[in-house]
């Protein structure tokens, strides 16, 4: 082990950057502090994304708040995927505490407390400003992957789309989606089989529950207007600090279908919509997503495929993505192995399986003189976490034992109170929350069904006429036939025989 004072250059050495920088604590060596020996993060390469890892109770949430903070006073939004539900402090400045200038102290570091712009999203029922995405903005391919369907139902799909777009028709909810799949095997049949070929009713069955299976986990209020403008994540407040954007999910932890659905084409949307950034001096947006494993546990393959593709390329659109998560290996090594930034904190090691993860996620890291990667794992205390991240050419910096510093903003949640006042000053809240139902696939759908109905009704009706006028002249016609060849009774009797022979025979009497 080389003495203190080469750990401490080092450190400094590997940590000066020329552009700007968040400072997330100071080094520890043999678990003592290092003070002033800070360990930075140069912004330049914050989009290259990150992990924050740890068991329950070592401050993950802590270091995710540092961040945010520190991001959000460099000017840089973050949009955050609050959980648990305890980030909604960060609107407010924190009470402080002894423990935390007794931190700040052994780091070098002076303690200012803050509070910073906040904006409460949601997906659901919770008060906030509502999240919404329509139908067709996902698409038929990002649709069937959410769906998992096989590949003759993407077919399937891919026609209902085509249909739509070739009928004018806009899809914009889930209800829209499920009738046109109900009218492509009923009364459009014949429509569609003409236009695009047979579609299979099993097929749509198959199709139609697993929509219903994401509308049971709420996605009937994700689906439909007005639809969320990405750029709205990007806002800067008056005083030039980027907006914290916390989303809140706290009702959803069981809806995991919901949730990777939301952020699969949330993603998909930044990537088509924000410019391509090179390789530029600062992030436009950084994203954390909490417990993460929500996300990847229950994703399909073609899920977790279009995950893969989109962290691969999207950090060209400057967006930098966080994962948090108890233990790096819930992450997908694709994924991991285009991560940055790693912040890893205290592991635990109860179990044979538990002692394999550690070494594992140790050689995940830098090699250094200075630890016993694996034995500072599970050594390290709350708030402390080991930090490995990349300097301004892309080259990773000396692996060091941090002792983090402390949130400037509370560590808690806001009040009732303090939640209901922040909302009432959310101008996006007012963009966003109007209810609209505009007329859009289900209705014209109904509108068209109905008027085929009553076509055919119509039509029905004019041929039952019809029928009754040709039965009617038919009658008549047979009537006038039977007149004209009926003799007239008397004109009948005059000429009969027997009044003809009597007339004769009178005659011939007279002549005589």
């Amino acid at each position: 082990m080389k003495n203190s004072e080469a750990f401490e250059k080092e450190i400094n050495d590997g940590n000066v950057f020329k552009g700007e920088y968040i400072t997330l604590g100071s080094a520890m060596l043999d678990g003592e502090t290092i003070s002033n020996t800070f360990v930075n993060v140069p912004l330049k390469t914050m989009n290259r994304h990150g992990l924050i890892a740890g068991a329950t109770g070592t401050g993950k949430t802590k270091t995710l708040q540092v961040l945010a903070e520190n991001l959000s006073e460099k000017g840089v939004p973050v949009l955050l995927m609050d959980i648990k539900g305890d980030l909604s402090g960060l609107a407010k400045p924190s009470p402080g505490h002894p423990k935390i200038d007794e931190r700040h102290a052994k780091i070098g570091l002076p303690f200012e407390a803050k509070g910073f712009p906040v904006e409460m999203l949601t997906l659901s029922e919770q008060d906030g400003v509502r999240l919404r995405a329509t139908v067709s903005e996902f698409g038929p391919v990002l649709i069937s992957r959410i769906l998992n369907v096989t590949e003759t139902q993407a077919g399937i799909i891919s026609v209902i789309f085509k249909y739509c777009d070739d009928h004018k028709l806009p899809l914009l909810d889930l209800k829209d989606f499920k009738k046109i799949l109900q009218y492509a095997t009923n009364e459009g049949k014949e429509e569609f089989k003409e236009a695009y070929g047979s579609i299979s009713t099993a097929s749509t069955g198959s199709i139609l529950r697993k929509i219903i299976e994401i509308e049971q986990q709420g996605g009937d209020l994700f689906f439909g207007e007005t639809s969320f403008d990405t750029q709205d994540l990007l806002r800067i407040d008056e005083n030039g600090r980027g907006y914290i954007n916390i989303l809140r999910l706290t009702d959803i932890q069981d809806k995991p279908k919901l949730f990777s659905t939301f952020m699969l084409s949330l993603l998909a949307e930044i990537y088509s919509t924000f410019p391509e950034q090179g390789d530029s001096g600062r992030p436009e947006l950084i994203m954390f997503i909490d417990e993460a494993h929500l996300i990847f546990n229950e994703a399909s393959d073609a899920l977790l495929n279009q995950i893969e593709s989109i962290v691969k390329l999207i950090r060209s659109k400057g967006v930098g993505l966080y994962f948090v998560t108890q233990n790096p290996t819930d992450v997908p090594e694709a994924v991991l192995g285009q991560l940055g930034l790693k912040v890893q904190h205290a592991l635990r090691a109860f179990t044979a399986k538990d002692r394999k993860a550690i070494k594992l996620t140790a050689q995940n890291y830098p090699d250094t003189e200075y630890y016993d990667t694996a034995e500072v794992l599970t050594s390290l205390g709350i708030g402390e976490a080991l930090v490995s991240a990349l300097d301004e050419k892309g080259k990773p910096t000396p692996l060091a034992a941090t002792m983090m510093r402390a949130p400037m903003s509370r560590m808690d949640i806001l009040t009732e109170a303090e939640l209901s006042s922040l909302l009432s000053q959310s101008k996006l809240a007012r963009k966003y929350n109007k209810e609209i139902d505009r007329e859009s696939a289900y209705e014209m759908l109904n509108e068209k069904i109905e008027q085929a109905e009553a076509d055919e009704a119509k039509a029905k009706a004019k041929e039952e006429k019809e029928a009754m006028q040709r039965a009617e002249t038919k009658r008549s016609t047979r009537s006038s036939r039977s007149r004209s060849t009926r003799q007239n009774p008397f004109v009948k009797a005059l000429s009969s025989p027997t009044v003809i022979r009597s007339v004769l025979g009178i005659l011939t009497k007279l002549l005589k």
